[in-house]
């Protein structure tokens, strides 16, 4: 269950800091620091590792103090924004591909 709330907390803060309105006026258009608030996947590493780091102020989830374990963290962090980016939008659970693959099958049958 440990994992699970640090995945869950990962994708929600990554989501924040990359597409949260909130931030629009103090997010960096430019520069590195640009690229990073635009790729959740990057700012999902980072926010991996500072969930690593705030770790000990929270009894929500509780990992060892290797380094080892903040750079699987941070990677598990990466994933979790990747996947949950990929899976969900505003709307709801991502269909629309699935729905124009089998839609573009169904065309492609009906054209044989």
């Amino acid at each position: 269950m440990n994992f699970i709330w640090f995945c869950l907390i990962s994708y929600g803060l990554t989501q924040l800091l990359v597409y949260g309105k909130i931030f629009d006026p103090i997010r960096p258009k430019s520069g590195k620091l640009g690229q990073l608030l635009r790729c959740p996947m990057c700012t999902g590493f980072w926010v991996g590792l500072f969930l690593w780091f705030v770790k000990d102020y929270t009894q929500l989830i509780t990992f060892d103090d290797s380094f080892v374990t903040g750079l699987l963290l941070g990677s598990a962090g990466s994933a979790a924004a990747y996947v949950g980016t990929m899976v969900f939008c505003d709307d709801g659970i991502k269909v629309y591909k699935l729905v124009n693959i089998e839609r573009s099958e169904i065309n492609a049958n009906n054209e044989h």
